[in-house]
């Protein structure tokens, strides 16, 4: 049986830290498109923002496996059991779990067998390499 090499703490973070940028240039590229428009409701751009904040991790994660940090930092997100992406609505609770517990999230990452973070135990999901 083959043993899998999980990426420590340190990996994850440049991977969060790369997506934070991206998620930042949507944003900024989302205002700049909207100051091109002479008036476009606030309502509008409040749901355009939460989409782009929200939904950009957990969407890319459940289609492609990985973000564009993730992709960048040659790691990606799976189910522990099967190898398999996990689906929307799993990506979608790692998600809301990793911004609601921030950095405490990854205190399990070094005293973790599978180097999971509590976002990835509670839905069954682990980080490895992208070989």
């Amino acid at each position: 049986m083959e043993k899998t090499n999980y990426p420590g703490i340190f990996v994850r973070v440049k991977a969060a830290s790369i997506d934070s940028i991206i998620v930042i240039l949507l944003i900024a590229t989302t205002t700049d498109l909207f100051s091109q428009f002479e008036k476009i409701p606030d309502y509008a751009k409040m749901i355009a923002f939460a989409f782009i904040f929200i939904l950009y991790e957990p969407l890319m994660v459940s289609f492609l496996g990985s973000t564009a940090g993730h992709k960048i930092s040659n790691i990606r997100i799976q189910k522990l059991d099967n190898g398999k992406k996990i689906n929307f609505g799993q990506a979608f609770i790692r998600f809301l779990v990793k911004v609601t517990l921030g950095w405490a999230s990854f205190f399990t990452v070094s005293t973790n067998k599978n180097k999971q973070a509590i976002h990835d135990s509670i839905v069954n999901s682990v980080v490895v390499y992208d070989n």
